[in-house]
């Protein structure tokens, strides 16, 4: 493990030995619900509560992924995760008396990307042999949060993106695989004063910017290294903010970028607005479709850029700005 320029990080011995994903049902129905490993038939996930429903989603899929890791609990060093959940509550109380050491982190929808960040440093350092990464979402305990709950059917606008009802995990340790996490690139917090909480895209796409430029200049490197660069969750209008940017700053992403909120769903056919978005978004688009392409080699390495907007709503309620972050990692194919 060594320090790479001002804000990135390459690692050694750090792979990728299993990953989960568990969604909701529309996410199912989406293009690329055939990668899930396991999806409920609705989104109360069998419980009475939305805010149980997505702990029964975290709590499944870091068992599956520990299914396909092959080890037990007892065998993680450390778990790292978050949830959009006020003091990221689903989390905690997913683990409470697991006995497993937590480190609770935040970065909205990028929480992912930080975790598997931290995880990483963990675990090249020899400071930890397994690291469970996990985030999750729901979009009614989301919409409670943030809007308002969807039994009101308030009016949306068509900027405004569809939190994921989703959980993704994914275990990091020394033990070979074939994928590895080769690279970070840590955010800075972004703001470019927007204070449309319906217009979040719009709002997180700069912070993607900064960070892909970061990480160019730190790694002396150009997008020609990368298969594939994946935002998440810009969505619709956000993404194409992202690659007018990088045009104006003389990157041509040509065919090289997609963004997880318009993978998820289909936009023309389902009723998400202008896409995807959530914890749960960008970590169920990596950690099952993205992981199986680089499994299959159709993808080598791959620039993961997840975005979140770091808003609350008593902020947004005195009309304050969204600031936005960007963390970055490289999952590479390497056997």
């Amino acid at each position: 493990m060594r320090k790479v320029g001002n804000f990135s990080v390459a690692f050694d011995n750090v792979y990728l030995r299993s990953s989960a994903v568990v969604t909701g049902p529309l996410e199912k129905e989406g293009p690329i619900g055939t990668y899930f490993d396991h999806s409920f038939e609705d989104i109360h996930c069998y419980e009475q509560s939305w805010e149980k429903a997505e702990m029964r989603l975290m709590k499944l899929s870091y068992l599956k992924a520990l299914e396909k890791a092959d080890i037990t609990k007892d065998e993680l060093d450390y778990v790292i995760g978050g949830d959009l959940n006020n003091q990221i509550a689903i989390t905690s109380y997913t683990f409470k008396n697991t006995f497993i050491p937590m480190l609770g982190v935040f970065s909205a929808c990028s929480t992912i990307t930080e975790s598997i960040g931290l995880g990483s440093i963990l675990v090249d350092s020899g400071l930890a042999r397994n690291v469970l990464c996990i985030t999750s979402s729901h979009n009614a305990t989301s919409e409670r949060q943030f809007r308002y709950p969807t039994e009101y059917g308030g009016q949306k606008p068509t900027s405004m993106t569809f939190t994921a009802t989703a959980s993704g995990s994914a275990v990091l340790g020394k033990t070979k695989s074939n994928i590895k996490v080769t690279r970070i690139t840590t955010g800075k917090v972004i703001d470019v004063d927007q204070t449309d909480a319906q217009d979040m895209g719009r709002c997180m796409a700069p912070s993607a910017v900064v960070t892909l430029l970061d990480h160019l200049n730190d790694f002396k490197t150009t997008i020609d290294e990368y298969d594939l660069i994946i935002t998440g969750d810009l969505s619709k209008y956000g993404a194409e903010i992202f690659e007018k940017c990088c045009t104006i700053k003389g990157i041509e992403l040509g065919n090289k970028h997609v963004d997880a909120g318009n993978l998820l769903y289909d936009t023309s056919s389902q009723n998400v607005f202008a896409g995807g978005s959530g914890c749960g978004c960008v970590s169920a688009v990596v950690l099952s479709y993205i992981v199986e392409k680089l499994k299959k080699i159709e993808y080598k390495k791959v620039l993961v850029l997840a975005t979140g907007a770091l808003l609350n709503p008593i902020m947004t309620a005195q009309k304050m700005t969204i600031p936005c972050i960007s963390h970055a990692i490289v999952l590479e194919r390497v056997i």
